[in-house]
């Protein structure tokens, strides 16, 4: 029987995060690993947490090098912090709906409302393309930053989870 490993290295709720900033260069492919989606000219995808004047932080996007969140109905260019989310193969996107996290699943941390709600990233086709957005039992489904609107969904999108 083979012992146990020496150490175990823990990984937050929220997954490893590459701080970020709108007021710096884009870091390097080396820290962010491959960006998991493209936008519809082809340019990469990110999926990231944006850090909200007050006491919330938001799932988002980035694209093109910005940060992209939605909120009271329209996409916005995010200016500040902002954490981009690796992708790992310990994580998958699971359908659902209505805000739910599936049954026996645990969500990946996306963030909070000042209230103290969970966020959660969540993941839906819109126009051909995979928009990262957010979603969370109080918003009764999931929202989406495209085309300088937000898309609110209620079903046919996914939410990401540690397999």
């Amino acid at each position: 029987m083979s012992s146990p490993p020496a150490y175990t290295q823990s990984v937050p709720a929220a997954g490893l995060r590459v701080p970020c900033s709108s007021a710096q260069a884009f870091p390097d492919p080396s820290l962010t690993g491959p960006a998991p989606f493209r936008d519809l000219d082809g340019s990469p995808v990110f999926v990231c947490s944006v850090l909200m004047a007050g006491k919330s932080v938001h799932p988002a996007k980035v694209t093109h090098g910005k940060a992209m969140y939605s909120y009271g109905g329209v996409e916005k260019h995010h200016e500040g912090r902002f954490d981009i989310l690796p992708i790992t193969e310990a994580m998958e996107w699971v359908p659902t709906s209505y805000g739910q996290i599936p049954p026996g699943r645990r969500p990946v941390e996306g963030g909070f409302e000042e209230g103290g709600q969970h966020l959660f990233h969540a993941i839906m086709t819109i126009d051909g393309v995979r928009v990262p957005g957010k979603t969370g039992e109080h918003l009764h489904g999931a929202n989406f930053p495209f085309g300088g609107g937000e898309i609110v969904q209620e079903a046919g999108y996914s939410i990401l989870c540690w397999r």
